[in-house]
């Protein structure tokens, strides 16, 4: 049974940093998609960023190129969200989605599976 739990949410100011991880469990090995997406109040579900199951591709939202880094750790199974240079606008629950495969673009939300819990992200100016 994939498990995915999100940790590190909670409240910055504007142009502090967060750091968010994923903990995966129940894969078979390393190789699964994984990405991060956000949903706002009143907001539809949004990417974040992805890793393709190789590893090999890292995508992200046009609106956090630059300020997020998203980082895989094989070993631990766990996927690392670094928010820099956060913003109001970035204020949302975080959520972590996994899958073994994918036939569609990352950040389409039915492509994915497996959620976690999500962890809040409160940004404020």
């Amino acid at each position: 049974q994939v498990m995915l739990a999100e940790s590190g949410g909670g409240s910055v100011q504007a142009g502090g940093s967060l750091r968010l991880s994923c903990a995966a469990r129940g894969f078979p090995d390393s190789k699964y998609v994984i990405a991060w997406f956000r949903q706002a109040l009143g907001k539809e579900r949004e990417g974040v960023a992805g890793i393709d199951r190789h590893g090999k591709t890292i995508s992200y939202a046009d609106s956090v190129k630059g300020r997020f880094t998203v980082s895989k750790d094989n070993a631990r199974n766990t996927l690392v969200l670094q928010m820099n240079s956060l913003k109001p606008e970035d204020t949302a629950m975080y959520y972590c989605a996994a899958d073994l495969w994918i036939d569609g673009s990352w950040d389409d939300i039915s492509q994915y599976n497996h959620w976690g819990q999500g962890t809040q992200v409160t940004v404020s100016s």
